[in-house]
């Protein structure tokens, strides 16, 4: 493992998702999934994130798409919090919602809806 690259991964990911939910996820990894959980931190965060070259923003409105088209929606729900904190407005996710929809399907964009109106109502923006 890569200390240093897993420090900044554990930053980013921190930054993004937030304190309490990293914190949680890597105390309850256990012998099955703690090195798994080290490696993502490491490699997604540490190496992905951790690049400069595109900023938080930018990046966490493409893991919207790219996460819609995949269908993880608990991982979609988790990333959406991350990118309004990483300053996607809400007007940006309307339109990530309209290009989600046009290209994964009406349905996965309805679905993707869904669970961005519950976030945002719970975040004060509806």
């Amino acid at each position: 493992m890569d200390k240093e690259l897993f420090e900044l991964g554990l930053s980013k990911r921190k930054a993004t998702l937030g304190s309490d939910y990293v914190e949680k996820n890597l105390e309850a990894a256990d012998d099955f999934n703690e090195d798994f959980q080290k490696q993502m931190t490491e490699w997604c965060w540490g190496f992905g994130w951790g690049d400069d070259t595109i900023n938080e923003k930018t990046r966490s409105m493409m893991n919207l798409t790219m996460i819609a088209a995949l269908g993880k929606m608990d991982e979609w729900e988790i990333h959406l919090k991350g990118a309004l904190t990483n300053g996607v407005s809400k007007d940006e996710i309307k339109s990530i919602l309209h290009v989600i929809a046009i290209y994964c399907g009406v349905p996965q964009g309805v679905e993707c809806f869904k669970i961005a109106r519950k976030v945002l109502e719970n975040v004060g923006e509806i």
